[in-house]
């Protein structure tokens, strides 16, 4: 036998090999059969090469991806990682030759609509990857807000402002030890909050072989089951621990006959590597990008002349991939092989980046939360804006050790909030998601698997608060404000979809936060500098503000601005003017394509919030629409991996027309799982490859 390829009811495959080298090239060869099209985007975004086929749209991306060197640097760890760890390097070979056999075969539509033909994947380009889905992770140009808004207001803006920003990613996460289940073992849950794309950014599969047998959920394009897996024997689960570990340093450059130098903390002028890409365009003209990289990192925004707008400046990145030469690719198979909770940590300790914080169970009572990943020891300044790469004191010096915690009454709650990654990060997620978990998990003794889906639909709205607290405060409206302040103090605070309520509420917080916007103590904040358009997101005032609106509610005395007449006026106007229907009728998901949807199906409405555990994350005040959201959802059971469950946004399938293209969609919309299924006989055998 060399591989067996099964499905489920659902079309999620399940793979049978004899050995793990023959797994990953099934599972490169299968992952190419049912997302070949997402496999071909991801590709060339690693590479900084999607404007070729998606047009201007996708060139400040390439742009970006080139100056960062993304691409480089996966060569570099695959060098690396064939010379420290042989076996795992020819694992990801055997993926990768899979995927380009399976590539080979493909039928994608969306190869003919665009004129492509499948690229080729090269050893590393699964590095490339994953180094390109993650780069954004830590926020590092959330660096450049806190600059920019400091300049506008000053230094105590920064806290003011502090809050989840609008280009990071979250998760909900929780273990329950075996003293608080109906069984006596461990379960672990939770949801990874993403970007919604279609196809969806985790793949269910199932991987046996005599080495290991795992389910989980997959990231296309890489080998083996990162983030969320179950072998049966333990389980394991991640969420952002939000920790900062990419610095950016201000440069000073200056061009010579020979090229470029850079102003070093030695005071002396060095050679900064230098040379020059093409960016070929869809439908324009090719753009030449300079690519140079200094003692610190590559040049990501400006160089010698400075910004577009003619600023002068020059911003590098220093991320640990491309100082270590590793993307913790090292502890991919030891995780599939892991047996026990002692087995997943030592794996994590070769994990890179992101960093995250773990959660895992064992069958024999195993307990594990921790950070994983690697945080470089560096001053204080590096981790809250852009330094200087002139003078001394912001080099980095060693790696911090990721921190440990333990269970309270049995339980560890994670959703991005200040935890045991305090001591690693600078902006956390308010605690309004953890809280609520922590809240429900207290109000019974025993849980079971069946219970958990209650927990990830839950759409109580902490944040609404002190928004509702100056409602309650304001007098002499006009009757329909007057009106609609009633509604909005009877509203039960659960963003449901079909709660009129719920509109209500999210209407007036919009305008809120575009009255707050259009402040003058503010407004001068919303012309963001010249730094490329892929940053924009993080320099952005009005999703700033829309995050933030819990501390500019309640701070004393913010610039002057007199938030009970922002409130006040914002009732009166969506009084004038109230939303006709409930909270799903606006807030509809928003999937990123890389191409139009041609199917002319509408986007579902959908409950939950941003700061609700049902996060699903519009930005008030700009739009009701959802971008963000529960990329998958899981539930581990310990007892019996049997009675485990899982759902995705979308389908197991990328393929439009595919039967399981969206099959998974009703039970992803109405909280409900998928069932786990682990037995051979009772799924549908495919291919014998």
């Amino acid at each position: 036998m060399s591989a067996e390829t099964y499905r489920d009811a659902w079309g999620i495959p399940h793979l049978r090999a004899a050995t793990a080298g023959e797994l990953a090239r099934a599972q490169g060869r299968v992952t190419a059969r049912d997302r070949a099209w997402q496999l071909e985007v991801e590709r060339h975004r690693a590479q900084g090469t999607s404007a070729s086929f998606l047009g201007s749209g996708a060139l400040s991306w390439d742009r970006l991806a080139r100056r960062a060197r993304l691409a480089d640097t996966a060569r570099r760890c695959f060098a690396a990682l064939e010379d420290k760890d042989p076996e795992t390097a020819a694992w990801v070979r055997e993926y990768t030759d899979g995927v380009n056999e399976g590539l080979a075969a493909c039928d994608a539509p969306e190869f003919a609509r665009t004129g492509l033909a499948p690229g080729r994947w090269e050893p590393w380009t699964p590095l490339a990857v994953w180094l390109a889905t993650h780069i954004l992770f830590a926020g590092f140009p959330a660096k450049l807000w806190r600059e920019h808004i400091t300049a506008h207001l000053g230094p105590d803006a920064v806290a003011l402002f502090a809050t989840d920003g609008p280009g990071t990613a979250g998760s909900n996460g929780w273990l329950v030890s075996g003293e608080r289940t109906v069984t006596g073992h461990a379960i672990v849950a939770g949801d990874p909050h993403r970007f919604i794309e279609e196809p969806g950014v985790y793949q269910q599969i199932h991987l046996s072989c005599p080495e290991f047998d795992v389910v989980g959920l997959a990231v296309p394009g890489v080998p083996g089951i990162a983030h969320f897996g179950h072998t049966g024997t333990v389980a394991w689960a991640i969420t952002n621990a939000m920790a900062d570990y990419q610095d950016l340093y201000r440069e000073r450059l200056r061009r010579t006959g020979a090229g470029v130098e850079a102003l070093g903390p030695d005071g002396t002028w060095h050679r900064a590597a230098r040379h020059t890409e093409t960016i070929h365009v869809a439908g324009e003209d090719s753009v030449e990008v300079e690519v140079i990289e200094t003692d610190r990192g590559p040049v990501i925004a400006g160089g010698p002349e400075g910004l577009d707008d003619g600023t002068p400046a020059a911003l590098s990145l220093r991320y640990p991939p491309r100082v270590t030469a590793d993307l913790g690719f090292g502890a991919l198979l030891p995780l599939l092989r892991a047996r026990r909770v002692a087995d997943v940590d030592r794996a994590l300790d070769a994990w890179a980046e992101p960093v995250n914080v773990v959660q895992a169970a064992d069958t024999e009572g195993g307990l594990l939360h921790r950070v994983a990943g690697r945080v470089p020891v560096r001053a204080t300044a590096n981790r809250l804006r852009p330094v200087p790469a002139w003078e001394p004191g912001h080099e980095w010096t060693g790696w911090h050790t990721p921190p440990r915690a333990g269970l309270t009454d049995g339980v560890a709650v994670m959703a991005n909030q200040r935890g045991p990654a305090t001591p690693l990060g600078v902006e956390f997620a308010p605690p309004h998601r953890a809280d609520r978990i922590a809240a429900l998990l207290a109000g019974k003794e025993r849980w079971s698997a069946a219970d958990m889906p209650a927990l990830h639909t839950d759409t109580h709205l902490a944040s609404a608060g002190p928004l509702l607290d100056l409602v309650t405060a304001l007098d002499g409206l006009g009757p329909g404000a007057a009106a609609l302040r009633d509604r909005l103090l009877a509203w039960d605070r659960h963003m449901d979809a079909d709660s009129a309520g719920a509109a209500a509420y999210a209407a007036v917080r919009g305008a809120v936060v575009r009255h707050l916007a259009a402040h003058p103590a503010l407004a001068p904040a919303a012309v963001p500098p010249a730094y490329p358009e892929v940053l924009q997101p993080w320099l952005a005032l009005v999703p700033r503000i829309a995050y933030a609106l819990e501390h500019l509610l309640r701070a004393e005395d913010p610039y002057g601005i007199d938030r009970a007449e922002a409130v006040r006026a914002a009732l009166e106007e969506v009084a004038a003017e109230p939303p006709a229907g409930t909270w799903g009728d606006t807030h509809r998901l928003a999937p990123w394509r890389a191409l139009p949807d041609t199917s002319g199906s509408p986007e579902p409405g959908l409950s939950g919030d941003h700061d609700c555990v049902l996060c699903t994350s519009a930005v008030p005040g700009l739009t009701d629409r959802a971008a963000r959201g529960p990329a998958a959802r899981y539930v581990w059971d310990l007892a019996d991996r049997r009675r485990s469950g899982w759902v995705v946004p979308h389908g197991a399938s990328g393929v439009p027309g595919s039967p399981h293209h969206r099959d998974q969609q009703p039970l992803w919309l109405g909280g409900e799982l998928a069932p786990v299924v682990t037995d051979f006989d009772r799924l549908t055998k495919e291919t014998d490859d």
